[in-house]
């Protein structure tokens, strides 16, 4: 934490500012540019950048999973219009994944503050008592995670301050955001294309 003027200023806080800041100039000139006129023009813009494109897009999905500034809708959503429902559920998945895991991690190693910077103070407040039952908030995690009855990024930041290995964590993870990342994504889809979004 270090002091500009009289304010103090969080890294956290600056990310997460240029994040926000960033997502706002590409979706401007996006605009700007005619990306979201069609689905076609913003396939073939994405598709430009070859293979990059999709490392581009798995990286969205990690950030909006550790810096959670982009709506998930949106990123998964994309995912299926850009890249189809096989390739782009994959990608979906996969950056969701890499995002939760790294999000757990960045919790283990820096511990509550962090967290609580994340989630916020009231959800923080609303899950700690269950941060010391072991192997309950195991089973309550696992649960949220396949069939999500919570704020699961947020519980990938409170996992890390938990006793869960990594090992069981990255685990639960992988087996159990397949089913509900292709319900969220399809769902998603679905509804952007009732509204005629994309």
């Amino acid at each position: 934490m270090k002091l500009f003027g009289k304010y103090k200023v969080d890294m956290i806080d600056i990310v997460s500012l240029a994040g926000v800041i960033l997502t706002g100039l590409l979706i401007y000139y996006g605009y700007k540019g005619g990306l979201f006129e069609s689905r076609e023009s913003l396939i073939a813009y994405v598709n430009s950048f070859g293979f990059y494109s999709v490392l581009i897009f798995i990286l969205i999905q990690v950030f909006q999973v550790v810096l959670p500034f982009l709506p998930a809708a949106v990123t998964c959503t994309a995912g299926i219009v850009l890249f189809g429902a096989g390739w782009g559920l994959f990608y979906n998945y996969l950056g969701i994944s890499l995002g939760s895991i790294i999000a757990f991690l960045i919790s283990r190693r820096y511990g509550q503050w962090i967290a609580k910077k994340m989630v916020g103070e009231r959800l923080y407040q609303k899950y700690a008592a269950h941060l010391n039952k072991g192997k309950a908030f195991d089973r309550f995690f696992a649960i949220s995670i396949i069939a999500p009855i919570a704020p699961d990024d947020a519980l990938c930041y409170l996992a890390g301050l938990t006793s869960m290995s990594l090992k069981k964590f990255t685990l639960i993870i992988l087996l159990g955001k397949p089913l509900p990342t292709a319900l969220y994504s399809l769902g998603s889809a679905a509804i952007f294309n009732w509204l005629n979004i994309f």
